[in-house]
C-alpha cells in the first residue's frame, strides 16, 4: 500500500525514537498548516512510538514509528498487510490456499474496510461477499445468552464444493425499526435527532445440520449482529499492564458511581472471577508458555479474548478463512452432537455440519476429487475411503478429515509472523483540528458532563513483556513490535457498562469503545455514516450519545447533562469526539 509520509511526519519520528524535543517541526495539527510550537500529550493519541501523521483515507493503515524505523519489521509489515488484505482461495496449493472447507469470510479486509470498524448492515439478507460488512452473527439461547451449539460462535456461511455452507445467508434477513426515545428524539432548544436499530430473522430452514435431520430441534435461539473492532491500536491496548486494568476494575467497583456496577463474570469483591487462557495442548508450545496461564480480557465487545497474541486478530485469521497454521491444525467446527443411535461423538468430532456433511449424498460424491487433490499422495489414509460406494466408509473418511487435529499447514510460520508485525504494528491517526476553539471547548465538556469515567482519555503502558497464550511467540519476542511506558489516549476504559439499549448485545454488557481515530471512519470505509455502536446503529454522534440514555443505563446522567446544553455545546463534543 503506498503510503505518502510528509518530511515533517519522518522528522518527527526520527526525533520521538532519539527522544528529542517536542518544540521541533511537527505534522499538521488539522488546524491548517503546521506547527513549531508544543503540542499537547493528547495529540500524539497512540504515544511517540504509537502515532502516524496522516489523515487521509488510508489514514488507519499506516505502520507504528517502532515500524518504520526498524528495516526487517518494515519488510514484515508489508507482507503482513497483503495478507490482510488479500483473499484466500479453495485451491490446495499456491499462495493464500486453503480456504474452507466452511468460511465466514474469506478474506481479513472483507469484516474491516480501510482497517476500521465494519460498517452498517442494509435492510434485506445478510450478505457478505462483498467488501464492508463487518458484522457478525451473533446466534444465542437467550435463556442463558450462551451462543449456540450447533453453528459455530461466528456462523460460516460458506463452504468450499463439495460442502455446504453450514448456514444459508440468504434465509438471515435484517429489518431497521425506529425507535423514538423518552424525549420524543428532541432536544430541549427544539433539534431533533434519529435513532433506529436493527432486527435480524432467521429461518430453522437456514441451518444446514437442520434440514439434514442432524439437528432435530434448534431450541429456543435468537440472532444479534455485532461489528468488528478497529486494528489499528490494538498493539498499544495489549501493552498496557494486567495490573493497571486491574486498578481501574478495582476503582470503579469501589466508586459505585455506576448504577450496574462491574460485570461480576469478570471482577467482583476487588478481584479477578475470570481471566483468559488457552489450555489447548495443540496451541502450547513446550519451552515458550504455561498451559492455563491467565491474564485480563480486553478485546471485543463480548470481551471475550485477553492477550492480542491470542485475540481476535489472531484468532480470526484462522477461523474466519478456516485457513490451518502450525499451531491450529483443526477445522473451526460447532460443537453440537446429538444421536439416537448410540454413534461415537468423537468419530464427528463432536460437530454437527461434520456428521450433516459425512451422510449427505452430494458431498459424498464429490468427495473423492477433493480430497485427492487434498492429499494426492495419501499421506492421511483414513481421509480416503477404500471404496467410494460404501456410504459407511465414506462417512468414516469425511469425518476423519474434517475432524482430523493433524491437518497440514496451509499458512507458514513465517506468514503468521508477519501478518502478527501487522497487526500490532499498526498505528493510531495522531487527533485532528487541536488548534480548533471547538474542538478545545468540546474537549472541556466531554469531561465536564462526565463521559471520561467510561471513556478514560489516557493511559501509561507498561512494560510490553507481552504474552502469547498460543505459545508462538516467546515472551516479549523482539520479532514483535513494543510499546513500553508510552502515554496514549484512547478515550476507553476497557471496562464492560451497560447501556439497556433497545434489542441490546447480547448479556447487555458492552466494553467501552476506544473512541481514539473513529472520527475517520466514513473517510477510510466509505462508508456513508458513522456506524458508532456495537451493532453499527448509530449513523451520527448524536444518535450514538443519545443511545447511552435509558433510563437504567450507566451513562444516563451524562446523557442529562448533554441534553441541557446548548447546541453550540453539543457540537463542540461532536467536533471533539469526530477529531480524536
Amino acid at each position: 500500500m503506498k503510503r505518502n509520509y510528509y518530511l515533517m511526519s519522518l522528522l518527527l519520528i526520527a526525533g520521538s525514537l532519539c527522544g528529542c524535543s517536542e518544540d521541533e517541526p511537527t505534522p499538521d495539527a488539522g488546524g491548517g498548516g503546521s506547527s513549531t510550537t508544543s503540542l499537547p500529550d493528547w495529540y500524539y493519541a497512540g504515544g511517540k512510538l504509537g502515532t502516524a501523521y496522516l489523515s487521509t483515507a488510508n489514514a488507519y493503515e499506516q505502520p507504528t514509528p517502532v515500524v518504520e524505523a526498524d528495516a526487517d519489521m518494515n519488510r514484515r509489515f508489508k507482507n503482513g498487510e497483503a495478507l490482510f488484505e488479500n483473499m484466500y482461495m479453495t485451491n490446495h496449493a499456491g499462495v493464500r490456499h486453503g480456504l474452507g472447507p466452511a468460511y465466514v469470510r474469506s478474506s481479513c479486509i472483507h469484516c474491516h474496510p480501510g482497517y476500521g470498524h465494519g460498517k452498517r448492515n442494509a435492510a434485506g439478507s445478510f450478505e457478505t461477499n462483498s467488501i464492508g460488512n463487518g458484522c457478525l452473527l451473533v446466534v444465542y439461547n437467550p435463556d442463558t445468552d450462551a451462543y449456540v451449539s450447533w453453528l459455530t460462535g461466528m456462523p460460516q456461511g460458506h463452504a468450499a464444493e463439495p460442502f455446504k455452507a453450514p448456514l444459508d445467508e440468504s434465509k438471515v434477513v435484517i429489518t431497521w425499526h425506529k425507535y423514538t426515545d423518552e424525549w420524543g428524539n428532541r432536544f430541549e432548544d427544539g433539534e431533533t435527532y434519529d435513532l433506529e436499530y436493527p432486527e435480524v430473522t432467521m429461518d430453522p430452514s437456514a441451518v444446514y445440520a437442520y434440514n439434514q435431520g442432524v439437528v432435530s430441534d434448534l431450541g429456543n435461539y435468537d440472532v444479534l449482529l455485532e461489528s468488528t473492532i478497529g486494528i489499528y491500536g490494538t498493539g498499544l491496548l495489549d501493552a498496557i499492564s494486567d495490573e493497571d486494568l486491574k486498578a481501574e476494575y478495582a476503582k470503579q467497583e469501589s466508586d459505585g458511581i455506576l448504577p450496574n456496577g462491574i460485570n461480576p463474570s469478570f471482577f467482583q469483591n476487588g478481584e479477578w472471577t475470570r481471566q483468559y487462557s488457552n489450555t489447548k495442548a495443540t496451541d502450547v508450545a513446550d519451552g515458550f508458555a504455561d498451559a492455563g496461564e491467565q491474564h485480563p480480557f480486553r478485546f471485543t465487545y463480548a470481551l471475550s479474548r485477553g492477550p492480542l497474541q491470542d485475540a481476535a486478530g489472531v484468532n480470526a485469521m484462522w477461523n474466519i478463512p478456516n485457513v490451518t497454521r502450525s499451531n491450529r491444525r483443526y477445522h473451526y467446527l460447532d460443537t453440537y452432537f446429538a444421536s439416537s443411535t448410540g454413534e461415537d461423538k468423537t468419530k464427528f468430532g463432536g460437530s454437527s455440519w461434520v456428521k450433516a456433511s459425512a451422510y449427505d449424498p452430494e458431498v459424498q460424491a464429490g468427495y473423492q476429487a477433493y480430497i485427492e487433490g487434498l492429499d494426492p499422495s495419501g499421506n492421511h489414509p483414513t481421509w480416503h475411503a477404500s471404496n467410494y460406494s460404501d456410504r459407511e466408509e465414506v462417512a468414516s473418511a469425511i469425518a476423519a478429515y474434517l475432524s482430523s487435529t493433524e491437518l497440514d499447514v496451509e499458512m507458514d510460520d513465517e506468514d503468521f509472523l508477519d501478518f502478527m508485525v501487522w497487526h500490532r504494528g499498526l498505528a493510531v491517526p495522531a487527533v485532528r483540528n487541536i488548534d480548533d476553539p471547538d474542538v478545545i471547548r468540546g474537549k472541556e465538556l466531554f469531561e465536564q458532563i462526565g463521559c471520561t469515567y467510561c471513556h478514560r482519555p489516557s493511559w501509561t503502558t507498561g512494560n510490553d513483556d507481552y504474552y502469547d497464550p498460543n505459545g508462538f511467540f516467546a515472551r516479549g519476542d523482539s520479532r514483535l513490535p513494543k510499546y513500553p511506558n508510552q502515554t496514549i489516549w484512547p478515550y476507553s476504559d476497557l471496562v464492560q457498562h451497560k447501556l439497556h439499549m433497545e434489542n441490546d448485545i447480547r448479556t447487555g454488557w458492552c466494553r467501552t469503545t476506544p473512541l481514539w481515530g473513529r472520527g475517520l471512519h466514513q473517510l477510510c470505509t466509505g462508508s456513508p455514516t458513522a456506524d458508532r455502536l456495537h451493532d453499527n446503529r448509530a449513523r451520527t454522534v448524536i444518535e450514538a450519545i443519545m443511545w447511552h440514555g435509558n433510563p437504567q443505563s450507566d451513562a444516563r446522567y451524562c446523557v442529562e447533562q448533554f441534553r441541557s446544553l446548548p447546541k453550540e455545546d453539543r457540537d463542540a463534543i461532536v467536533k471533539f469526539i469526530d477529531s480524536i
